[in-house]
């Protein structure tokens, strides 16, 4: 038994005074004579002990009538073993959830506006003098401050729908970090619980706090959404064909017939079209259009879905680049196939650089090197190829099998790539091309049940090496590759086992040759994503950014401005944005007046899901943790407001008021005389 102001018991002093009453009886005796007292003495014995008993039964009911009275003001209570102190006051945590679908109508207005009256009603249940919280998901700095029951009020009329998107775990999380010295915790969440929010892990709580949820009815809506959308084009050239797939999903139980869907690209009508979708189901659609010019492209996707609406748009954006840079370091002038091939396209700008002049600071203005027959490769072009590498940049090595097997050794050695073990003369074809690589995933319609692949007469013998960095593009038998890539910081290195002299290989003729270097080259372009969601991704990567110590990038959109922390990292930028973006669209990146790129926001579709977990799933994510689940519709019942201990003073009260009664019924009629 504990109690609630022990302070009081310091008055249990007071027992004192009915014990000096009974060993000082001040009571005066009067003489009385009698001729016989033969019967008088008997009579005297007889009722002395009865006296002194009666005495020591007033002398008790006096002591614990005032022991119980001192109780009553010291407040005992038995607590229930969850920790509860009421001594310490209560801290109440609601947390009212304002995403999407409590826009949803139901009887009672909408769900928002029915859990502001709960969260009310909550709030009236406890103490002026208690404290109280309120979480929305914002998870807004100002909301994880104690304020009291008016301030809470104030705060909950204020709470509007927020695009972003919580789980049930992140919530009770959030709640248990207040931590306002030792309170007693009553945390509340207020949802409509859809399965989105909920999840399927199971959910962990602290013990010692009192966990009640309040479930709102929510009907369930039918709903179509736009996905998602991803390139098909490998490169985004001016002029050139766009092909993007864009992905619908229903999540209605009926099947949705006609949806129209619009393709806009910097506010241009681009694609117009219908889709049938089968319920529960998702469909994907090839969108083609093309007269796209140099510079950043602001795209949305959009359908027309009542009554949810806030999912029938995707926005992104993609850079049209006006060429790709790429550099040839040549050992050998008389080699011509790495010219041939990229000067049949204007878009590659191929420059050509000797190995006996070779300029390293002009490499950070290339997407893609590409080495063919050095004959003294140097550990300073190895440093400096490292360096680009690692900062996103790709390199291509086609060695020269006449040069010195030390040299070479120690220049792919000091790329972090195997060394040379020997010189192969044997003739050889290659076994297996990756066709799951991103290199040939898209290049052959159907695979021929004979494929032609290319022929070695000469192929180095690389070191096996154990690194899962190491991906083999076209293989050799025996385990040996003609073609693998090598990943090295940011960026990635090809490694050929041949040359490109006819006389090593067929592969400079081959027509594999030509979309494994087209390849390589469009996936040296470093893209950005083409959207990012609301209150999940909080870093945003962009190429390189260098900034003086006076400037300072922004992210604009219209009125609404961003200012980020940058996080360089190698061969990129990245920018932590943290919660500061809460509207979806497009947000341009300025560096001063200059526009280095801009992103695309969206909302997180988990809310597109119109379903909702049931009250047995819902305790069965809970495990064996004690919680209250009340349902929408009625008040709350006196579980969900409990104070988790049983509280003794009314007790204390009512045995005082009997040892009142005991000792005045002992005065009055125990050991009545009658001489």
């Amino acid at each position: 038994m504990n109690f609630l102001y022990p302070g009081f018991l310091f008055s249990l002093l007071a027992v004192v005074i009915p014990i000096l009453i009974h060993l000082f009886n001040f009571r005066k005796f009067k003489k009385v004579y009698f001729s016989n007292v033969q019967f008088l003495k008997s009579a005297q014995e007889q009722n002395s002990s009865r006296e002194k008993l009666k005495n020591l039964l007033i002398l008790f009911s006096r002591i614990l009538a005032i022991v119980f009275l001192v109780f009553a003001f010291a407040r005992p209570y038995i607590s229930s073993g969850t920790g509860y102190d009421p001594g310490t006051g209560k801290l109440v945590s609601i947390y009212i959830d304002n995403s999407y679908s409590m826009g949803s109508v139901n009887k009672e207005g909408t769900l928002l506006d029915e859990a502001r009256r709960k969260a009310k009603e909550i709030t009236s249940k406890f103490s002026p003098n208690d404290r109280f919280q309120l979480i929305t998901n914002d998870f807004e700095g100002r909301h994880q401050r104690i304020v009291n029951a008016e301030e809470l009020l104030s705060l909950a009329d204020e709470i509007k729908i927020s695009p972003v998107q919580r789980s049930l775990q992140q919530v009770i999380n959030r709640q248990n970090q207040t931590e306002a010295g030792k309170r007693n915790r009553f945390n509340f969440i207020i949802s409509d619980f859809q399965t989105a929010f909920t999840g399927v892990k199971a959910i962990t709580i602290e013990p010692d706090n009192h966990l009640s949820l309040i479930k709102l009815r929510a009907n369930t809506l039918p709903n179509v959404g736009v996905d998602s959308i991803w390139s098909l084009s490998p490169a985004h050239k001016p002029g050139e064909q766009e092909k993007f797939v864009a992905r619908l999903h229903n999540y209605s139980a009926e099947a949705a017939r006609d949806i129209p869907l619009k393709l806009m690209v910097n506010n241009q009508q681009k694609v117009l079209a219908r889709l049938d979708i089968p319920a529960g189901k998702s469909v994907t659609d090839t969108l083609s259009f093309s007269g796209l010019s140099a510079g950043w492209q602001k795209g949305l996707l959009s359908i027309k879905d009542f009554p949810l609406t806030f999912d029938d748009e995707l926005k992104f954006t993609f850079k049209v680049s006006s060429g790709l840079h790429i550099l040839h370091i040549s050992g050998d002038p008389s080699e011509n196939h790495i010219s041939s091939l990229f000067a049949a396209d204007s878009y590659f700008r191929l420059s050509n650089m000797p190995e006996s002049n070779i300029i390293y600071a002009a490499f950070p203005g290339y997407q893609l090197i590409i080495l063919s027959g050095l004959k003294h490769p140097s550990s300073g072009l190895a440093q400096q190829l490292k360096s680009f590498v690692q900062n996103g940049g790709s390199v291509v090595i086609f060695p020269d099998l006449d040069a010195k097997t030390e040299e070479l050794s120690s220049f792919l050695q000091g790329l972090s790539v195997p060394p040379v073990l020997s010189l192969n003369r044997d003739t050889v074809s290659v076994t297996a091309i990756d066709l799951k690589s991103n290199l040939f995933n898209d290049v052959f319609e159907e695979v021929p049940a004979k494929l032609d692949l290319p022929k070695l007469t000469r192929h180095l013998v690389y070191q096996k090496t154990t690194r899962s960095s190491r991906q083999d593009i076209m293989s050799l038998p025996g385990g040996q590759s003609l073609f693998s890539r090598y990943r090295l910081g940011a960026g990635q290195i090809y490694l050929s086992s041949s040359s490109l002299k006819e006389e090593d290989s067929n592969l400079p003729r081959h027509p594999v040759f030509v979309p494994l270097m087209f390849k390589i080259a469009f996936t040296s372009i470093q893209e950005q994503p083409l959207y990012y969601t609301i209150g999940r991704d909080n870093l945003l990567s962009s190429v390189q950014i260098n900034l003086n110590p006076n400037q300072s990038l922004r992210l604009r959109a219209g009125k609404e401005e961003v200012i980020p922390e940058l996080r360089q990292t190698p061969g990129k930028t990245l920018l932590y944005i943290a919660d500061q973006v809460r509207a979806a669209g497009f947000y341009d990146l300025m560096k001063a007046d200059s526009l280095l790129s801009t992103y695309a926001f969206n909302e997180s579709r988990a809310e597109s899901d119109m379903h909702f977990t049931r009250d047995a799933e819902l305790k069965q994510l809970f495990g064996n943790n004690t919680l209250t689940i009340e349902g929408n519709g009625r008040a709350l019942s006196p579980a969900a407001l409990e104070n988790n201990h049983t509280e003794l003073w009314k007790l204390c009260i009512v045995l005082c008021a009997v040892f009142l009664a005991a000792e005045a019924l002992l005065i009055r009629f125990f050991n009545k005389k009658t001489i």
